[in-house]
C-alpha cells in the first residue's frame, strides 16, 4: 500500500441497522451500485460508481454496533495512539477502537461537539 498522506480523507462509510435496505436507497439517490462485501455471517456493501468503489455501507454490528448512523470519514494520522491521546486531553473520547485491518489500525472518535470521525494509521506509515 501506498503511504497515505497525513490529514487526507482516506475513506467514508455509513454504518446502519438496515445496511441492505440503505444500499438500496442510495442505489436509487445517487445511483450507486452496492458490491456485497462479505464479512463472515452476513455481508456489508461497497457502493460502486462505475468500477470504482466510493463508499461503503455497512451493518451495525460486531465491531461497527457502537457506530453512530451518519457518514464517517477516515482520516490518516501518523501515530493512532497519539492521536487518541490528544483527543481526550482536548476533551474528546474514543467511540470505538483501535481496531486492526491487516497492518493498518483504526479507531472512531467523538469531538467536544460531538461530531465522529474516524482517525487511520497505515502500516505503510512506518515504512
Amino acid at each position: 500500500m501506498e503511504k497515505p498522506q497525513l490529514g487526507q480523507v482516506l475513506w467514508q462509510d455509513l454504518t446502519v441497522q438496515d445496511a441492505e435496505g440503505i444500499a438500496r436507497f442510495y442505489q436509487q439517490v445517487v445511483g450507486w451500485t452496492p458490491k456485497p462485501v462479505p464479512m463472515g455471517e452476513y455481508e456489508d456493501f461497497g457502493m460502486m460508481s462505475g468500477e470504482t468503489m466510493t463508499a461503503g455501507v455497512c451493518h451495525a454490528r460486531g465491531a461497527n454496533a457502537a457506530l453512530p448512523p451518519q457518514w464517517l470519514l477516515y482520516v490518516a494520522v501518523a501515530d493512532l495512539e497519539a492521536s487518541l491521546a490528544h483527543c481526550e486531553a482536548l476533551g474528546g473520547e474514543r467511540v470505538a477502537g483501535p481496531n486492526a485491518m491487516g497492518a493498518d489500525h483504526f479507531a472512531v472518535i467523538r469531538d467536544p461537539a460531538g461530531a465522529v470521525l474516524a482517525l487511520y494509521q497505515s502500516g505503510a506509515q512506518n515504512s
